[in-house]
């Protein structure tokens, strides 16, 4: 079985459903497995989260969008995972990340620049969404990669929408894809090393 882990911190609620809509797409492609790790609101993760990563073939970033970057409680595992950098674990390991916020652009982009940086100080392999923009008059949030993200999945939650209103049908749906892909690309990666 090919191992997806999804790591994500999410302050209210809104990232999580994101996460979950990553996981489903992750969790439809055959000898795919899916773990999804939310990191508490402590920022300290279980010590076997470690050994979790370590055994998985895709690891899937992901925080809200919070002054411009990931919130401090996905920093704070980020810069935990140095001991990892220093053994090269995490090497080769397809890698993916999303985000959410409540403005429209409210700088998503850097979060997920974060969440490639990472990546690539481990050494892995960074997979984009894949999808093209929903971007005419015709198009609105019910459709998929309404919000233009290209490098990884972008979701918008109004500051006064609960989880249960955002993120909308079409974050979702792009999440969802891009979890699909994550999963199809490790997948494949994991039978040609086998091969």
């Amino acid at each position: 079985m090919t191992k997806i882990a999804i790591i994500y911190f999410s302050g209210y609620g809104h990232t999580a459903k994101q996460a979950e809509a990553v996981k489903e797409g992750a969790s439809s492609v055959n000898s795919a497995t899916v773990t999804d790790i939310q990191i508490p609101e402590s920022g300290e993760i279980a010590a076997d989260v470690w050994d979790t990563l370590a055994e998985a073939d895709a690891i899937i970033y992901g925080s809200p969008t919070y002054m411009g970057g990931p919130a401090w409680q996905f920093k704070k595992f980020a810069d935990e995972s140095s001991k990892v950098w220093l053994a090269r674990t995490w090497k080769d390991k397809i890698a993916g990340g999303f985000t959410n916020s409540a403005s429209v652009n409210g700088d998503k982009f850097l979060t997920i620049n974060y969440f490639f940086t990472l990546s690539q100080q481990h050494g892995q392999v960074w997979i984009g969404i894949g999808q093209p923009s929903a971007n005419t008059k015709a198009h609105g949030p019910e459709h998929a990669n309404w919000t233009g993200g290209a490098a990884g999945a972008l979701a918008i939650s109004p500051s006064d929408a609960s989880p249960e209103e955002a993120p909308r049908a079409g974050d979702l749906e792009t999440a969802r894809l891009y979890g699909e892909r994550i999963a199809q690309y490790a997948v494949k990666t994991r039978q040609a090393v086998a091969a």
